[in-house]
């Protein structure tokens, strides 16, 4: 490596023990963990790049840390002079750096919250921080309904085994990090949580050092950035990968556990292996709303894919439950059923000689398990083929075509075992079998389908237009609604091939044809966005009868912006009013709502609250009406879109608006962070299951009228705050686009989708995750506090006692106490010095007066939080979280002052000029060889040699910092 400056090497040590506050516990190791993993990569950084290179890494590093300590923004100005001073490659490797340093800091955080879980786990100790606000551990859950709520054990197993948790997920452009890179993520995370282990030998951990290291530097050398975008199929095979890792065998071993967690609390029944406790859904491959590239083939194609996948999981594991049930005892309805299968496979004897002639009749298991080995077999390749060429010679009845086929057998094996005293070995990997049977069922995950209203209108205007009946556009909602249930009673076709098709009709069509034309356990719901009316409901209603859909798919309407979801319990009661419609849905229906486009539409304490009256209105509508609903929750991964700890977000809820039934959306790098390992899968599962149980059988209060009249009042004044600013200062969109790096976003290649719903147009044509994205990356956040200070300072100014009422609220009602800890983590992420960085370099000088309003009321806002939740400084409350941001933030400061110079020399091509003569000239004779991170790698960029991938790697480890994208 050469001679090493051990001066040079301490400092960045010494900064970080500076920067880093003292152990938090006893089993705190954070900082070690950190520092560890740092160590390692700066010295593979010196060999691979010399030690001039791992220097300017230390020297950017502290000058974050001195600007971190006081805030003095000429830190970030010499910041700057050492990143301007760079050629481009040289900034490559940096933001590279910088970027790779916060991925480890992640994992050493993910590794340190693994390990005081299991040390509470040994010590049997959920009481501290993380059981009371981002845990649910399940038996604690059990031991607080039965011993302090004086629930019956029989009453909470009912419960428990009723309850339903649907999680959907979804392809939305958040995950930043490429799969790749994430595995690689994984390895390190095993290595550094084996290092420390205590029984570990000297051999092996010289070993799993060496380990580490390989993979610290496999890591750091893969290309963090997508050369192209995803197509939908790319990401829903990143989805389903979730599911061969740890989703697949992370559910019969979480069910295992709540069978111990209820035999702990004496109750001695399992769950039944067709409890619906669990279950998957997926958007990937439906979601068309708004994406052109979500085609009915790609509908087609993702279904088929799942399939096989599913049937070629199962087909990996008949062989190990065959090899275990060697049993020759048996009933006599299994044993008839293996003499037949045995007789009906001497008649082929082909067959017999590929499949059955290893298996003896005495082993009458085996004989039935390896039919369904075949079917699986059979089933898996029919997918394929159909994948591959549009039709298969395996004819259908050789494979299982539902799933009720698929268990019946397995039933008829466990029920012999039982039948002949050997319940223990059908409790075993059968059991387990079968409950993965009954949650994946043969289609892996069930696939939504979403569109937008409009386009259904569209399509039912053009069907009117033929029959020449007039304009459905044009049409009252009474008219529409009475025409539709009028079709809706009929039986004979209304309309045939002659119908006028424009390519976007054609698209719907194809849609539910394409539905009609595959099995009907491959799909969910049919979600329709930005729904406002009944009619909206019966026009999909409609075309799923006129397109032959023999199943239909239960409609779900989603309702968004502030004015849908005030409007949505009188639509819904309207639809349920709806005599044929009543009989439709069999007492049973689905509404989703949104968090992302309300929060865009009116602010996050605004839509917050509206969300949470919507619920409770909704669920009286559908009391009075019989019906059992089903609340659908499009939450994102950020605050702004309604993102938290999942404990706190389903017992923050309103009463009665779960009660053991809750589907939620999983979006981006929220999937990761959910099911990237085996521990955070069991831990995501255990999460959603106890607290639904929880809010289920121990609602939280309901807030006093006073409570509600003074979150009205706010509300008002928040939302009149929020659009003042965003729709209507009249050059807002000017300074948002200048002082973000919104306008770049789509370079990242992160996601299938367009940014925007339309090509042109301002904030409300703007996607909910580029618009989070943006002030994310700025660490300025201001979607999700903007509101807030006005509201609270118009109330306190009213009446001072307003101020007591707030924090009387913040104590003793979940939903506020919520919204606020959220608003303030997201200020304890937060910086407007650095935002004044990207004002002073990007924005023209005649805005810069509205950064600095923005930038006070910012301060004003966090001033009153921190008055009503009654804290000195920010997250007082919880320590471990303010330790871990507080280590990220030197890091992130470097890639923001990274991302401001470099949008300041792609945006304004002559500052190369005056501010680095130097370079420019040397880029421009190309006087010094290229380095290797300036391959060009982007051949159609038109940004100058290596600014698109400075750009774009910032843009990704601010991410990774925030840990949210959007």
């Amino acid at each position: 490596m050469g001679t090493r400056n051990l001066e040079k090497m301490a400092s960045i040590d010494a900064q970080l023990r500076l920067l880093a506050p003292a152990k938090v516990s006893e089993d705190d190791k954070l900082v070690e963990y950190d520092a560890l993993l740092l160590d390692r990569f700066l010295d593979i950084l010196q060999d691979l790049h010399g030690e001039k290179i791992r220097e300017t890494v230390q020297e950017c590093y502290e000058h974050s840390a001195e600007y971190e300590r006081n805030h003095n923004p000429k830190k970030l100005d010499e910041l700057g002079n050492v990143l301007t001073s760079l050629d481009a490659g040289d900034s490559i490797v940096i933001a590279k750096s910088f970027s790779h340093m916060l991925n480890l800091a992640n994992l050493a955080e993910e590794v340190q919250i693994a390990y005081r879980r299991r040390v509470k786990l040994k010590k049997g100790d959920f009481a501290d921080e993380a059981s009371a606000t981002t845990e649910s551990d399940l038996e604690e859950t059990l031991k607080r309904l039965i011993v302090k709520l004086q629930k019956s054990p029989e009453e909470v197993f009912d419960a428990l085994k009723n309850q339903t948790v649907d999680l959907v997920l979804t392809a939305h452009p958040t995950q930043s990090v490429r799969r790749s890179l994430l595995q690689k993520h994984g390895r390190i995370r095993n290595c550094l949580t084996q290092l420390y282990a205590k029984d570990i030998t000297p051999d092996d951990k010289q070993e799993l050092d060496e380990a580490l290291q390989r993979e610290i530097q496999a890591a750091f050398r893969t290309d963090e950035i997508r050369r192209t975008p995803p197509t939908p199929q790319d990401e829903m095979r990143a989805g389903m990968s979730y599911f061969h890792e740890t989703i697949w065998k992370g559910v019969p071993k979480f069910l295992r556990r709540v069978d111990t967690a209820l035999k702990n609390m004496g109750i001695n029944e399992r769950v039944p292996y067709n409890a619906p406790l669990i279950q998957f859904s997926s958007w990937m491959g439906g979601d068309r709303d708004g994406n052109p590239r979500v085609t009915p083939e790609v509908t087609r194609d993702v279904c088929l894919l799942a399939r096989m996948m599913a049937a070629n999981l199962y087909f990996s594991q008949i062989e190990d439950l065959m090899f275990e049930l060697s049993m020759w005892r048996c009933n006599n309805e299994l044993r008839a059923r293996a003499d037949e299968l045995h007789r009906s496979s001497k008649r082929d004897a082909k067959h017999y000689i590929e499949f059955w002639k290893q298996i003896p009749p005495n082993e009458p298991y085996r004989v039935i398990l390896g039919d369904v080995r075949d079917k699986l077999y059979h089933t898996r390749e029919r997918a394929r083929h159909l994948l591959a060429n549009g039709f298969s010679d395996i004819p259908e009845e050789a494979a299982f075509t539902n799933v009720e086929q698929f268990l019946e057998p397995l039933e008829l094996c466990y029920r012999s075992l039982c039948d002949c005293g050997d319940k223990p070995i059908a409790d075993g990997s059968l059991l387990d079998f079968l409950r993965q049977v009954s949650t994946f069922g043969l289609s892996l995950v069930r696939l939504d389908i979403r569109q937008e209203s409009d386009r259904h209108t569209d399509v039912i205007d053009a069907i009117t237009r033929h029959l020449e009946i007039g304009s459905y556009k044009e049409w009252s909602e009474e008219r529409r609604q009475e025409w539709l249930l009028s079709e809706l009673r009929k039986k004979r076709p209304l309309f045939g091939p002659d119908l006028p098709k424009t390519e976007e009709i054609a698209d719907v069509l194809d849609t539910f044809h394409v539905i009609s034309e595959l099995p009907s356990d491959n799909f969910g719901a049919y979600i329709i966005s930005m729904a406002t009316a009944p009619s909206d409901v019966l026009a999909v209603e409609l075309l799923q009868r006129e397109c032959r859909v023999k199943q239909p798919l239960r409609v779900v309407p989603l309702f968004e912006k502030l004015a849908d979801l005030e409007a949505a319990p009188a639509a819904v009661a309207r639809l349920f009013s709806i005599d044929w419609y009543q009989n439709r849905i069999n007492g049973k229906q689905e509404v989703m709502i949104g968090y992302s486009d309300s929060g865009k539409d009116a602010g996050r304490l605004s839509a917050a609250w509206q969300l949470y009256k919507a619920q409770e209105e909704l669920i009286k509508v559908a009391k009075k009406y019989s019906v059992k609903l089903t609340m659908f929750h499009g939450r994102g991964g950020t605050v702004g879109r309604g993102g938290g700890p999942t404990h706190l977000a389903i017992l923050s809820q309103p009463p009665d608006t779960i009660h053991g039934s809750l589907r939620v959306t999983v979006q981006g790098e929220v999937i990761e962070q959910s099911f990237g390992e085996e521990h955070l899968c069991f831990r995501t599962l255990q999460r959603f299951t106890a607290a639904t149980l929880e809010h289920g059988m121990h609602p939280p209060i309901s807030p006093k009228p006073e409570w509600r009249a003074l979150m009205d009042e706010m509300a008002v004044v928040a939302t009149k705050e929020y659009r003042s600013i965003v729709f209507q200062e009249p050059r807002f969109v000017e300074y948002f686009r200048l002082a973000t790096p919104e306008t770049e976003y789509g370079r990242m290649n992160i996601g299938s989708r367009p940014s925007k719903r339309k090509p042109s147009g301002g904030i409300e044509s703007l996607r909910a995750i580029p618009w989070i994205f943006a002030w994310t990356q700025t660490r300025f956040h201001l979607p999700v506090w903007l509101g807030f200070g006005a509201a609270f300072k118009h109330v306190i100014d009213k009446d001072i006692k307003n101020l007591q009422m707030l924090k009387e609220m913040y104590n003793q009602w979940p939903f506020f106490r919520v919204t606020i800890d959220l608003v303030e983590m997201v200020f304890a992420k937060g910086d407007p010095g650095i935002a004044a960085l990207y004002d002073k370099l990007l924005v023209s000088e005649d805005l810069w007066a509205l950064g600095e309003r923005l930038r006070s009321n910012y301060e004003a806002t966090k001033s009153l939080l921190l008055q009503i939740v009654g804290h000195k400084d920010l997250l007082e409350g919880d320590p471990y979280l303010k330790q871990r941001l507080r280590l990220r933030d030197a890091y992130i400061t470097t890639l923001n002052a990274s991302q401001a110079y470099t949008l300041k020399r792609i945006r304004d091509p002559s500052y190369d000029v005056k501010v680095r003569p130097h370079l420019s000239k040397e880029i421009m004779e190309s006087s010094k060889p290229p380095t290797a991170e300036l391959v060009k790698l982007n051949p159609t960029s038109d940004y100058a040699p290596g600014l698109e991938d400075t750009l774009i790697i910032t843009m990704k480890g601010i991410a990774a910092g925030m840990q949210n994208t959007g």
